[in-house]
């Protein structure tokens, strides 16, 4: 077994931050190379530049304090430090001399530097504690210190202010170019979620690169093709469905004229009332939800009519839990048909074990609070359950189980329409086996 250390989704999986740390790494690969070979072309030069900055400020300053009047030098000094930033002091051999930086540029100076003033010249970047670039030179026997301000001497560390500017600006430029990479994705990503959540998608732009365009193109035909589809399936369903409804009401009618058993007629009746709640089926599965159709619904007076109306079966029993207000936005019409197919369901097939008696649950909650505000509706029963593998099937239109609940007559549409409708209504829909036995169904609305 491999072990490995969790990551962030977003940057083990999102396109944007893969794009963004690649770029980021190229852009910083770019930016060292840059750096080195500007650092490798420029050591010569200013070292040279920086060595005779060094030897003609020493050289004239040396000159001065030695061709001027003993009784003027004080004056000198003092106009060194205030316009030139330049310090003498008198060596002594208790100076605290810390080592000048080891570096390559610095040795290439001081080489140059000893070329000119001698070999026993002195570099230090600090003495008695006053950091500076520090000189030695004599003047006759005497030994002095010259300190220069170390902003007098040019580095390469003037490049790295502006290679962190180049550097923050590419990685700005980096982010720009991944959101312009990925915002395409995004969009196909956001509609083909709606598709899978039931809904038709707004159509994609088609501008930009031919590939993206192309893309979307063929995404937008794909969502016509797939609503002209789903159209005509449900035409061909409400047409065949309506057309049946004819022959079957002559049926009864012959059914009712002819001369028959009692017991040949209950059971010709009862064929026909089945094949016309099929067809019922049929017409509910086919029939669109539009969302101008929505509007204020309290679920909470909604449930109880539908717990009334269970309750008028001789084999249901009803226990409902409901607030006073739980306002949502949809078909109330739809609604309803939704509890009355799970009522139903609970009793055809959620009778309570060693028991003729369907024991229905229905509660209603509301959870949450502003854009979090939701309505929570509970319906179960108290029967067998279902197989945990076989959850996910109960959903799927045409689908009659072989245990339990598959039993009954039917097409095999009641919960297909439940999910049906509350998709339309963008309703999370969630099914499981109730603790203690049975099924439960909770449904999740966006509150008002």
């Amino acid at each position: 077994m491999t072990f490995r250390l969790p990551r962030p989704a977003s940057l083990t999986s999102g396109l944007f931050w893969r794009t963004f740390l690649l770029l980021s790494v190229l852009t910083t690969l770019s930016m060292s190379a840059w750096f080195g070979m500007v650092n490798y072309v420029q050591r010569e030069p200013l070292a040279q530049q920086t060595a005779a900055q060094v030897v003609s400020v020493v050289t004239i300053t040396r000159a001065a304090l030695t061709h001027s009047a003993t009784d003027l030098r004080r004056e000198l000094l003092f106009e060194l430090v205030s316009n030139e930033g330049i310090r003498v002091f008198t060596m002594e051999d208790d100076d605290e001399v810390a080592a000048a930086p080891n570096t390559g540029l610095m040795a290439d100076i001081q080489s140059l530097v000893k070329a000119k003033l001698g070999p026993d010249t002195r570099f230090s970047s600090e003495v008695n504690g006053v950091p500076g670039y520090w000189v030695s030179f004599k003047i006759a026997d005497d030994r002095y210190w010259l300190m220069l301000e170390r902003e007098r001497l040019q580095g390469p560390v003037e490049w790295l202010g502006w290679a962190g500017v180049v550097s923050v600006v590419s990685l700005l430029g980096a982010a720009l170019i991944s959101s312009l990479i990925n915002l395409p994705l995004q969009r196909l990503t956001a509609a083909a979620r709606e598709i899978a959540q039931g809904r038709r998608p707004e159509p994609l732009p088609e501008v930009g690169p031919q590939e993206v365009r192309q893309a979307n193109r063929s995404f937008n035909q794909m969502v016509d093709d797939l609503q002209q589809v789903e159209s005509d399936r449900a035409v061909i369903l409400a047409g065949i469905s309506h057309d049946l409804r004819t022959p079957l009401a002559r049926m009864q009618l012959e059914v009712e004229m002819a001369n028959l058993s009692q017991e040949a007629r209950e059971g010709m009746q009862s064929d026909i009332a089945q094949m016309d709640a099929i067809i019922a089926q049929f017409l509910d599965y086919a029939k669109p939800t539009e969302a101008a159709s929505f509007i204020n619904v309290n679920m909470a007076e909604l449930l109880s009519d539908c717990a009334h109306e269970a309750g008028r079966h001789a084999d249901v029993t009803v226990t409902a839990e409901l607030p006073e207000h739980a306002h949502v936005l949809g078909n109330a019409t739809d609604l309803k048909r939704v509890i009355a197919n799970l009522v139903e369901n609970a009793r055809r097939y959620g009778k309570t074990p060693g028991s003729d008696l369907a024991e229905i649950d229905i509660k209603c909650s509301v959870r949450g609070m502003h854009t979090a505000k939701r309505v929570v509706v509970e319906v179960q029963d108290h029967g067998v359950g279902v197989p945990e593998d076989q959850i996910a099937q109960l959903l799927k239109p045409f689908t009659r189980l072989d245990t339990a609940r598959g039993q009954a007559n039917g097409a095999g549409l009641g919960l297909a329409i439940v999910d049906r409708v509350l998709s339309r209504h963008e309703a999370e829909l969630e099914v499981a086996n109730r603790e203690g036995g049975g099924l439960k169904f909770t449904i999740t609305l966006r509150a008002l």
